[in-house]
């Protein structure tokens, strides 16, 4: 059975997707980053939650501030890459619902009343739309270099709130020299799918 997308596609999201770890210094602008959100934004999530937010990391401060939070490996290409995104898991997304999930409104309070319960929901949901993320990114023609090597408490505590989750930080921009590692190896369908 074919796939719906044509072969470059699926090359373009998936076959030739790998994890950039340099850049060229071509900028990458708000409108490129806003194209990425418009196309990602309808991936699903659990009552449409929505919880990722994006947190742009432009200026040279931030940037410094950013790369300290970094684990030693990740600190140099964090610095020189074009842009920087934090993504995170709102945790209090359930606001939100009432709008998001018009068509069951009382979501927000007959399943997301309790904040353990949020936290759960958004660290599963934002995760899905951050994978949603990258490949939006490698959509809109650029690379991304997706991070967990980091200080996470000090991420949140430099930029972010109570109220937010650090997932991630992404490095995103054109490949540079030398940007890819050798492909790694992949578990076979017969390793990872069962029929019962």
């Amino acid at each position: 059975m074919s796939l719906a997308l044509d072969a470059v596609a699926q090359d373009l999201l998936f076959r030739e997707a790998r994890t950039a770890n340099t850049f060229t210094d071509e900028p990458v602008t708000d409108e490129q980053v806003q194209a990425i959100y418009d196309l990602v934004k309808y991936g699903p999530t659990a009552f449409n939650q929505t919880p990722l937010r994006i947190t742009l990391v432009r200026s040279p401060e931030a940037r410094e501030r950013l790369v300290k939070h970094m684990a030693e490996g990740n600190q140099a290409k964090t610095a020189a890459a074009p842009l920087v995104a934090i993504l995170s898991a709102d945790n209090e997304f359930h606001e939100d619902l009432p709008a998001l999930f018009p068509h069951f409104p009382q979501a927000k309070d007959v399943f997301f009343s309790e904040r353990p319960v949020r936290e759960g929901a958004a660290l599963l949901n934002a995760a899905l739309q951050a994978a949603y993320f990258i490949v939006g990114v490698r959509a809109a023609g650029l690379a991304a270099g997706p991070m967990t090597g980091l200080d996470f408490a000090g991420v949140q505590k430099e930029f972010l709130d109570d109220d937010h989750t650090p997932l991630m930080v992404v490095n995103i921009g054109k490949p540079g020299e030398d940007a890819w590692f050798p492909r790694s190896p992949r578990l076979s369908y017969d390793e990872v799918v069962t029929t019962v």
